[in-house]
């Protein structure tokens, strides 16, 4: 099991805002303290996460510039409620405005319908009124309509929802009373797995693509993608991206691997071509994140990008970033789609940032890399019974967002006494290059596991051709430690689901880290049962 810890701190080298939410509130900015003028009447809105279904985060809008950005005062702010002093009140949505209504979540969420001029609530729709809550993160919804039919669709725990956007009470022709479960359409029985989709999926004529997260721990469920007919709530298709046998890509995989093995599922968001019929998919790895031992092989498609017919669900093209994943090297964000001079010509591609600090510049019909991609050799000094890719792939062109190696040279200078500690430790790991196989001693993971790219997508500016990325460098140690029993002594049940679920973070001794995660000896001291 992995024990992850920080040794630097984060460098922050471009952040855009598209939107401006605080802890608990939704909060609308207006430069003038008179009424927000609605965008539908400007002719611009926010209809999907991500701003458009290229996921790029761009707006036209031009009221607001460099020369009365300081001017900006608060014009409404709507509080949910959510914030009661305990936790689950996380706020990560990216609210989506059609036709003047500002459609979000909340922290606990509950789906909310407001004015986007003055704040007003139109409707606000509780998953959880009459059951005990599942929480976790959620960025968002979606927006369908078709005539007078008009309907938001979002997830809560493991549940796919459809109000009428009107109203906000669920459409009862959609699967059972407005609901269908998720763990439907992934090949095996997963009940009482791990499976939420904590990002909006995307919408291609009536059908609904939706991704998943699900754990990235030894018992994961499989990371499927799935399309729903929107009217219906039935599974249109299924994209399986851990290959059965006999499809493509099951030979980079042991030949059972598709009974037992999970993840490799697409969390971070999708983009879409509505006029090739295209959707791409940025997926995750394979689960257990850092030891491959039952998965040999390349592992498609896993760390890939993935273009899809998105009438059908048939793959068109794939593209891998990482093979057989041993650093949690999941796909953080969207791809952008973007048009690109190259050679003289304007080509539509496909951009991926990674949490390597690397951007895949593909082309969108074929996949085929724009500027020259290296397979570069790697360590290969695994675990005992690990087979690491013995080559990882390095694109040329655009050159890494973040850099690439931690060394001596790399360590804090904050102060002699910070520099000394860091120095030490470091002495103690492996370091000094990427694709480092995680190890019992220690390796450096940079720029991180949350490092390069980020969940909140990038944006790109079609009149400038400029991407901008808001790009993470935190050093990490992953250390391998033995999981085993000592001798003949048992693992208790409530023990083998603490070093299975909790035990990355918190450590097999329940230290924890002072620095990211409290230590659990002796919680009852401090916390109460409630």
């Amino acid at each position: 099991m992995p024990v992850k810890r920080p040794i630097s701190k984060a460098v922050l080298l471009i952040l855009i805002f598209s939107l401006l939410v605080s802890f608990e509130n939704c909060t609308h900015f207006n430069k003038n303290k008179k009424p927000a003028q609605s965008l539908a009447d400007a002719g611009k809105e926010w209809p999907v996460y991500g701003g458009n279904a290229a996921a790029n985060r761009y707006s036209g809008l031009k009221q607001i510039n460099t020369g009365n950005v300081k001017n900006l005062q608060v014009a409404w702010t709507y509080h949910t409620g959510d914030n009661t002093g305990n936790r689950g009140t996380e706020m990560q949505s990216q609210p989506i405005i059609i036709n003047g209504i500002l459609y979000t979540t909340s922290p606990k969420l509950k789906v909310l319908a407001l004015d986007a001029a003055t704040g007003a609530l139109r409707w606000q729709f509780d998953p959880f009124r009459d059951k005990e809550p599942t929480l976790h993160a959620n960025r968002g919804v979606v927006y369908w309509e078709s005539g007078a039919d008009k309907r938001i669709l979002f997830t809560a725990g493991p549940v796919l929802y459809a109000l009428d956007a009107t109203t906000g009470l669920p459409v009862n022709t959609f699967g059972e009373n407005g609901q269908v479960n998720l763990y439907e359409g992934l090949g095996r029985d997963v009940k009482g797995f791990y499976v939420v989709a904590t990002t909006p999926g995307i919408v291609y004529h009536n059908l609904l693509i939706l991704g998943s997260r699900v754990s990235e721990n030894a018992d994961a469920a499989p990371g499927f993608v799935r399309a729903y007919d929107i009217r219906s709530g039935k599974i249109a298709w299924v994209f399986r991206t851990l290959p059965q046998p006999g499809e493509f890509g099951a030979d980079t995989w042991p030949t059972d691997a598709g009974k037992t093995v999970g993840g490799v599922n697409v969390w971070s968001g999708m983009s879409l071509d509505q006029d090739r019929g295209l959707v791409f998919l940025p997926t995750g790895s394979a689960s257990f994140d850092f030891y491959g031992g039952n998965r040999p092989g390349q592992n498609l498609f896993a760390n890939c990008v993935v273009a899809l017919k998105a009438a059908t669900g048939e793959r068109v093209w794939h593209f891998q970033t990482v093979h057989h994943d041993l650093w949690d090297r999941d796909l953080p964000c969207q791809p952008n789609l973007v048009t690109v001079m190259h050679q003289g010509k304007k080509i539509d591609a496909v951009a991926q940032a990674t949490k390597s600090g690397f951007i895949f510049l593909l082309d969108r019909e074929t996949g085929k890399p724009l500027f020259p991609v290296e397979e570069r050799p790697v360590p290969t000094d695994g675990l005992p019974g690990e087979h690491p890719w013995p080559t990882q792939p390095f694109p040329l062109k655009p050159a890494p967002f973040a850099r690439q190696q931690f060394t001596p040279a790399d360590i804090t200078d904050i102060s002699p006494a910070a520099h000394d500690f860091v120095a030490a430790r470091l002495k103690q790991v492996k370091t000094g290059r990427s694709f480092i196989p995680p190890s019992k001693e220690g390796t450096v993971i940079f720029p991180g596991f949350d490092g390069g790219a980020e969940w909140g997508g990038n944006a790109f500016d079609p009149e400038s051709g400029i991407l901008y990325i808001n790009a993470n460098e935190m050093p990490w140690i992953l250390t391998m430690v033995e999981a085993k029993p000592k001798g003949k002594e048992l693992v208790s049940a409530g023990h083998g689901l603490y070093l299975q679920h909790c035990a990355s973070c918190h450590g097999p001794d329940r230290m924890g880290d002072k620095h990211i995660y409290p230590t659990l000896v002796k919680i009852q001291s401090w916390l109460s049962q409630a």
